[in-house]
């Protein structure tokens, strides 16, 4: 079991930029994948973004170039760096801890609690 605590939600006006960041209760080395889940509104929950022990990344479509995952072990932490924000990236994001396949899709099993992320027009 990890527990994971996010930061770095907030509200921004479009074109801005925001910096996530989720902090896990004990070592990643050993973690095999983190990403970052999102859901606004009346939508499903989505995949933003993973990233494998090895620095291999997905991202969704709609964020490639906006959006970065990075991971640092020795500080059991992954962040996501949002720019070039638009309001269709308002919603709820959470961080998870998971695994990621060989075709490099993610399958989270632990989440955290979510941040907000709200961009204004």
């Amino acid at each position: 079991q990890v527990q994971l605590v996010e930061s770095g939600g907030g509200l921004v006006q479009a074109g801005g930029s925001l910096s996530l960041s989720c902090v896990a209760s004990r070592s990643t080395f050993s973690i095999n994948a983190m990403g970052w889940y999102r859901q606004a509104p009346g939508k499903q929950r989505e995949l933003v973004a993973a990233i494998s022990r090895g620095g291999r990344t997905n991202y969704r479509d709609s964020v490639k170039g906006r959006f970065t995952i990075s991971r640092d072990n020795a500080k059991n932490t992954v962040y996501l760096q949002m720019n070039s924000l638009k309001p269709d990236d308002t919603a709820v994001y959470y961080c998870n801890v998971g695994t990621m396949g060989y075709s490099g899709s993610y399958d989270p099993v632990h989440w955290g609690q979510g941040t907000q992320v709200t961009v204004s027009s």
